[in-house]
């Protein structure tokens, strides 16, 4: 399994809209990704920052994404997110919800 972890600063007072443009626009897409496996978002109590890890059955898969899909969920959370959000990626070593261990 392999993760998709993205930073970004909220506007002032958007972490509902953000929430809800997820809810509405952004998972809907995520959802057609081959490989597509989860996503898990954060919002910092103050409202001014948001996590967002994505889960992909593989390293190619959340490539795909980022090549073909991420440009269009940028646009649409442009009117929350302040400057360009920060994105890392990671194997996935453990997970008790996706029953993944540790390997020796």
């Amino acid at each position: 399994m392999y993760a998709r972890n993205v930073t970004m600063h909220l506007k002032p007072n958007t972490a509902g809209e953000f929430t809800q443009t997820l809810e509405k626009d952004i998972l809907p897409l995520l959802r057609k990704r081959t490989g597509f496996a989860d996503e898990i978002t954060f919002v910092a109590q103050d409202g001014k920052e948001a996590l967002a890890i994505s889960l992909w059955d593989r390293k190619e898969s959340a490539e795909a994404y980022a090549r073909e899909t991420y440009p269009e969920v940028l646009k649409g959370l442009a009117k929350v997110v302040e400057g360009t959000p920060e994105v890392a990626s990671f194997d996935v070593s453990n997970s008790t919800f996706h029953k993944i261990a540790a390997r020796s």
